[in-house]
């Protein structure tokens, strides 16, 4: 047996009017539609929240290392990555 929770969701007027007949052109009710949404968002919320970060770091144009860094200290080159 399903069971569905009734809930009240306060949405400004030109979002559900918008939303409303995105749902009629897709042939949908504004439930189905909702939920579809609230559940891919918590999917790439959940995956977001599961990938590792990276920190892009911009290399000089030659190729070659940014001033100061030093390849053969990687105690300096860990206190660097850890900077903001």
């Amino acid at each position: 047996m399903l069971f569905c929770m009734r809930t009240t969701l306060l949405l400004e007027d030109g979002l559900y009017r918008d939303v409303k007949s995105f749902a009629a052109r897709e042939g949908r009710t504004v439930t189905s539609l909702v939920e579809e949404a609230l559940r891919e968002y918590l999917r790439r919320a959940v995956a977001a929240a599961a990938a590792p970060t990276y920190r892009v770091v911009p290399l000089p144009e030659d190729g070659g290392t940014l001033p100061g860094v030093d390849l053969t200290d990687s105690a300096a080159l860990l206190d660097l990555l850890e900077q903001p």
